[in-house]
């Protein structure tokens, strides 16, 4: 499987990143992030720290992010992303997701 990464966004910055490895995935917040008097969490699931949270498939603050239902037929029919296919889903439609958070895929060799 390939290494897919997205970009973590809150209120339309930065602060972090969450990468798919096996059947696991990584939420890191960044260090600019972790190092403003301004930061907060994306979740209270998720406070601030520098370590990563490590997960068996998507955490479930992501995973909450997510179509469901016959919108998740109608969204992964259209994007042709399989329903089983969590981390795909993420990066394709959460770059608009209603609230405040939102992810970016990252082009691979983007940094």
């Amino acid at each position: 499987m390939n290494h897919r990464v997205g970009i973590v966004k809150l209120d339309g910055q930065s602060v972090g990143t969450i990468e798919e490895f096996d059947d696991r995935t990584k939420f890191t917040y960044s260090s600019e992030w972790l190092d403003r008097r301004d930061a907060k969490p994306v979740s209270v699931t998720l406070p601030l720290r520098a370590e990563p949270y490590v997960s068996s498939g998507l955490h479930p603050f992501f995973e909450n992010l997510l179509p469901e239902g016959w919108l998740l037929d109608v969204t992964s029919k259209s994007l042709k992303i399989s329903k089983s296919d969590a981390f795909g889903l993420l990066l394709g439609t959460c770059s608009d997701c209603v609230g405040a958070v939102e992810i970016e895929p990252l082009e691979p060799g983007a940094s």
